[in-house]
């Protein structure tokens, strides 16, 4: 991984015997930067495995997790992007040549000669829908679509971990940029520029859609609109993927400052499973962890301040063990089923994503 970067970031990456067009060149360019990406979130994922942070739905605060886990759910969604592009590349890579401009070839050329000598997978069926079909486009721009979807999500929450109002993390400087009239701003323009170039991308697939749906068989000259749409996404996505492994391998995260975010509500749905190890069908213990919930709210005081007698005007199954439902590490760890945030969980999704990454390279 770490030649195929230097190869990349010296711009020495080299066409392969193998490759028989600029487009199959263009696809390996594509895969290894979003493999690049993958692969710089798993050394983050090692490094920082053991920080806390909450987690959200509906920006709300929702249940503590592990920031590697927030990682992971970024990398494995680029894994399913670079596996995307490869399924892609097989299903479009279908020889047209003597198809003609409609009728086929009068003359008797091996097909299937012209298709091994230019590696090609297949050759097309008909040459009327050979000639005025231009379906591996469009799949390219839906991947570029769902690619780009997955980086301004990432981008997103970075934003917003980057604020002061959140504090998790700093962007470096390289990736950041002043204010000309307010000397204190430090901007995400690399990330608002990321999911600035998400709707620049499905502007292009769309407007090529367009062009597609009123155009009768066959050739038109409305198809030569496919070339400007695919090369501006496959720059777009490109130049995106690499202001990405820059944001991603230079940022610094606020380990103190996203455990401090962590406070006792989030542990009602923890509160809730207490119950349910004594025998509580989760329906009703849900019920009686909301009326924990709004007594602590009612005397202005965290969840964990509530005293056992208090928890008790709630269900009569609390008892002094309930203090250990208020621990963080201990919230977490309870989550080691496959995909889950406790420690060993993310250390086997880790280990998953090695060996995918290793496949990749391969």
């Amino acid at each position: 991984l770490a030649s195929i970067h230097d190869e990349w970031a010296k711009g020495v990456f080299e066409v392969k015997p193998g490759d028989e067009d600029i487009h199959t060149a263009n696809e390996r360019r594509l895969k290894i930067v979003t493999i690049l990406n993958s692969g710089l979130l798993i050394v983050r994922i090692t490094v920082e495995i053991d920080v806390l942070f909450p987690g959200y739905t509906h920006m709300q605060r929702a249940q503590p997790i592990r920031w590697s886990h927030w990682i992971l759910s970024h990398a494995v969604a680029l894994s399913r992007d670079v596996e995307q592009l490869q399924e892609i590349n097989r299903r479009v890579n279908v020889l047209p040549l003597g198809s003609g401009a409609i009728a086929g070839t009068p003359f008797n050329i091996d097909r299937e000669m012209l298709r091994q000598e230019l590696a090609f997978d297949d050759i097309s069926i008909n040459s009327m829908d050979a000639t005025g079909q231009r379906d591996f486009i469009a799949e390219f721009l839906f991947w570029a679509s769902l690619c780009l979807t997955h980086l301004s999500k990432m981008a997103e929450d970075l934003m917003l971990y980057s604020t002061k109002e959140f504090s998790f993390l700093t962007l470096s400087d390289a990736y950041s940029t002043g204010s000309s009239l307010m000397p204190q701003k430090k901007n995400a323009d690399s990330l608002e520029l990321i999911r600035s170039k998400a709707g620049r991308v499905f502007g292009r697939c769309a407007g090529f859609l367009m062009t597609l749906k009123g155009l009768p068989s066959t050739y038109n000259k409305d198809l030569q609109e496919d070339k400007e749409a695919m090369f501006d996404c496959f720059d777009t996505v490109h130049a995106v993927l690499q202001v990405t492994t820059g944001v991603v391998s230079t940022l610094k995260i606020n380990p103190s400052v996203m455990e401090a975010a962590l406070s006792p509500d989030m542990l009602a749905t923890d509160l809730a499973y207490y119950l349910v190890r004594k025998g509580v069908p989760f329906r009703d213990a849900h019920g009686i962890s909301g009326k924990a919930v709004f007594l602590a709210e009612s005397k202005s005081i965290p969840l964990n301040q509530l005293t056992v007698e208090d928890l008790r005007t709630a269900s009569p199954l609390f008892s002094s063990d309930v203090s250990a439902v208020w621990d963080y590490s201990s919230s977490v760890e309870q989550y080691s089923a496959p995909g889950g945030t406790a420690k060993s969980s993310v250390a086997a999704q880790v280990e998953y994503m090695r060996t995918w990454l290793k496949k990749q390279v391969q």
